[in-house]
C-alpha cells in the first residue's frame, strides 16, 4: 500500500513535463495548438524555459543550433497536422547532418486516427525515412519511457532525430508516472569501440603509403575527437582535408590543413584526395558534393573507412580497411598502433600539397570603383569577429565563401546545413545557438534569398533577449542558381532575380521586428557598421551588404564530372599533374 501511495498519478501532460525535466531539458523551442495544448498547462510552472517562435520551422532549426553547440540533445515541440509538418524540413535536416534533437508533436485522439480528422497528420509515417527512431504514444503510462528512450537513441550512436508524437487523450488522462530504471532499447547496439584487428590493418596501411590524406568530416566534430585529431597529425605528419561540415576540427593554421575538399573545395583538398595511394577517412560519408564522378574519384587510393554507422561504410566506397566505433575512440585506437612506428617521412607528398596550398589559395576578389564584392565583406567580418566567435550561415554562395573565409581555429564554432542544404537555416539555427551559448559572440551570414525566408524569428529574437547578428549579403539574386544558369544555362537567369534592392528594405524590416537595422555599401561604411554591430548586445542586428551580383564561387567541380576537371575560374584549370605525379 506504501508503495502504490508513493507512485503518484499524473495526466500525461504532467508526465512529459516531468519526463522532460528529468533528462535535463533546459530550453524547448516551440508554439502550442490545440492538439499539444494540454502540455502546455503544466509548462507553465516548469523549470523548463520555452522560447515562443513565430515558426514550426525555426523551432526545429533552433533545437539543432542548440544542439550543435552545447552537445545537448535540442528539443522542438509543435502540435498536430501542420504544425508537425513544419517540422518536416528540420528534422529531414538534423537526419542528414546527424544532429541529436527531439521533437514532440500531438496528435488527434486515438479514436480519430485515421478518421481524417480536424489537424490530423500522420507525422509518423511522413518522418520514419527521416528519424533514427519515431514513437506513437497512445497511453498516459507509456510516456515516461518513450521520452527516456528518445532521448538515449537521439544522442548515442550516430546522433541524429527522434519523433515522440503523442495523442490528445493520452495528454490528457492520467497514470502512474513510472519513470524507468534503465532504457531498454532491444536490438539498439552501437559499436563505439573499434576492433583492435581492424586498427592493426589500418596502421600497416599507413606504414606503407607513399601519399596518405586523413580526410577529416563531420563525425569528428560530434565525437568531439579535437585533441585526437591533432595528435595523430602530429605524430603523422599527413596532409589533413576537413570537409564542410568538419570545418575547425582542425585550425586553418595548420600547415598541414589543405581545407575543405569538394564541388567548391581548394586545389590543394582536391588534388590531395585525387592523387592520394591512401584515404584515411575519419567520421565522413564520401558525399557526391566530396567525391564528384564517383568512378573517377581517388583512382590509386586504398580505403580506411571508420564510422560509428556501420550503414556508412561501403555505401559509396569501398573500403579497404573498414572500422566500425566512436571515431574518437579509433583515432585514439590509431595512435597507439602508430606510436613509436618507423613511419615513412612523406615528405616529398606533403612538400607537394603545401605547394599546391599556397600557389593555389582560395581568391579574394577585392572591392573596385567602391562596389563591395561578397568575399571582401565576409573575410573583413571574419577578421572582426575573430576566431572566438560562432558562425551560422544560410546555403548558397555565401556558405561557400564563408566555409572558406572565415576564420575557422576552434571546433564547434560552425553551423551549417550541409546534406539538406536547406535555405531558412541561417536565422533560428543563430538564435539556437545563442541560446545555448548566450555568452558569445554569435554571428548569422545570410543570403537576401535564405534570409526571407525565416527572419521572422528575428521577433522571437527581440522578446527574448537573444541578441545575434546577422549580416546580409544582398546580391539581388539566388546567387548560386544564378551561377549555374551563367555557366550552363547561356545566362539566360529565369527566376533567380529578387529585385532585392528595392523590395524589402532589409534595415527597416529588422528595425520593425525590434532588431538594429544597418547597411552598407563602400568599403568605409563596411568598417562603420561592423564596429557597431560588435558593440550592440541589447537586441538583435541585421547588416544589410549590397554587393554585386556576379561574383561565384571558385574553384569549382561542375556537378557529375570528375573532380580532375576542378576549374580555379570560368575557363582556368590549374597546372597540377606534373607538379603532383
Amino acid at each position: 500500500m506504501a508503495d502504490a501511495e508513493a507512485t503518484p498519478v499524473l495526466t500525461g501532460a504532467q508526465a512529459l513535463i516531468e519526463s522532460l525535466e528529468r533528462v535535463g531539458v533546459e530550453v524547448i523551442f516551440g508554439i502550442p495548438g490545440g492538439a499539444i495544448l494540454p502540455a502546455y498547462d503544466p509548462l507553465y510552472d516548469s523549470s523548463i524555459r520555452h522560447i515562443l517562435v513565430r515558426h514550426e520551422q525555426g523551432a526545429g532549426h533552433a533545437a539543432e543550433g542548440y544542439a550543435m553547440v552545447t552537445g545537448k540533445v535540442g528539443v522542438c515541440i509543435a502540435t498536430s497536422g501542420p504544425g508537425a509538418t513544419n517540422l518536416v524540413t528540420p528534422i529531414a535536416d538534423a537526419y542528414m547532418d546527424s544532429v541529436p534533437i527531439v521533437a514532440i508533436t500531438g496528435q488527434v485522439s486515438s479514436a480519430a486516427i485515421g478518421t481524417d480528422a480536424f489537424q490530423e497528420a500522420d507525422i509518423r509515417g511522413i518522418t520514419i525515412p527521416i528519424t533514427k527512431h519515431s514513437f506513437l504514444v497512445t497511453k498516459p503510462e507509456d510516456i515516461p519511457a518513450a521520452i527516456a528512450a528518445a532521448f538515449e537513441v537521439a544522442i548515442t550512436g550516430r546522433p541524429g532525430p527522434v519523433l515522440v508524437d503523442i495523442t490528445k487523450d493520452a495528454l490528457a488522462t492520467s497514470a502512474p508516472f513510472v519513470w524507468p530504471p534503465e532504457v531498454s532499447l532491444p536490438g539498439y547496439r552501437p559499436t563505439t569501440t573499434p576492433h583492435v584487428k581492424q586498427l592493426r590493418e589500418a596502421a600497416k596501411l599507413i606504414e606503407k603509403a607513399h601519399r596518405p590524406v586523413l580526410y577529416i568530416g563531420g563525425g569528428v566534430v560530434k565525437a568531439k575527437a579535437f585533441e585526437e585529431l591533432a595528435e595523430l597529425v602530429r605524430i603523422t605528419n599527413i596532409p589533413v582535408v576537413t570537409t564542410l561540415m568538419a570545418r575547425g576540427a582542425l585550425p586553418d593554421s595548420h600547415e598541414l590543413n589543405l581545407g575543405m575538399p569538394g564541388m567548391h573545395g581548394t586545389v590543394a583538398a582536391v588534388g590531395a584526395l585525387q592523387k592520394s595511394d591512401l584515404l584515411i577517412a575519419l567520421g565522413t560519408r564520401f558525399d557526391d558534393r566530396v567525391t564528384g564522378k564517383l568512378s573517377s574519384f581517388a583512382p590509386d587510393a586504398l580505403v580506411i573507412h571508420a564510422d560509428i554507422d556501420p550503414a556508412e561504410i561501403s555505401k559509396n566506397r569501398v573500403a579497404d580497411v573498414p572500422i566500425v566505433g566512436d571515431v574518437r575512440e579509433v583515432i585514439a585506437g590509431l595512435i597507439t598502433e602508430l606510436r613509436g612506428v618507423d613511419l615513412p617521412s612523406y615528405q616529398q607528398w606533403r612538400t607537394l600539397m603545401i605547394g599546391l596550398k599556397k600557389k593555389y589559395p582560395v581568391e579574394v576578389e577585392q572591392t573596385s570603383e567602391g562596389q563591395l564584392t561578397p568575399q571582401y565583406v565576409i573575410q573583413r567580418l571574419g577578421q572582426v569577429a575573430g576566431p572566438d566567435a560562432i558562425y551560422v550561415t544560410g546555403v548558397g554562395q555565401h556558405q561557400m565563401w564563408s566555409a572558406h573565409l572565415l576564420p575557422h581555429e576552434r571546433p564547434g564554432a560552425w553551423l551549417n546545413s550541409g546534406g539538406a542544404g536547406t535555405m531558412g537555416y541561417c536565422v533560428p539555427a543563430a538564435m539556437g545557438a545563442k541560446t545555448g551559448r548566450p555568452n558569445d559572440v554569435v554571428w548569422g551570414i545570410d543570403g537576401d534569398g535564405c534570409f526571407q525566408m525565416t527572419n521572422q524569428e528575428l521577433v522571437t529574437c527581440a522578446l527574448n533577449d537573444i541578441p545575434i547578428k546577422i549580416a546580409v549579403i544582398n546580391n539581388q539574386s539566388l546567387g548560386m542558381v544564378r551561377q549555374w544558369q551563367t555557366l550552363f544555362y547561356d545566362k539566360r537567369y529565369s527566376s533567380t532575380n529578387l529585385d532585392t534592392h528595392r523590395i524589402p528594405d532589409f534595415p527597416a524590416l529588422a528595425e520593425a521586428m525590434g532588431a538594429l537595422g544597418l547597411r552598407a555599401e563602400t568599403p568605409e561604411e563596411v568598417e562603420e557598421v561592423l564596429a557597431l554591430a560588435m558593440a550592440t548586445n541589447d537586441r538583435p542586428v541585421v547588416v544589410e551588404f549590397v554587393v554585386h551580383k556576379d561574383a561565384m564561387v571558385w574553384p569549382m567541380v561542375a556537378a557529375g564530372t570528375s573532380n580532375d576537371d576542378i576549374k580555379i575560374a570560368r575557363d582556368l584549370a590549374p597546372v597540377w599533374e606534373e607538379e603532383v605525379l
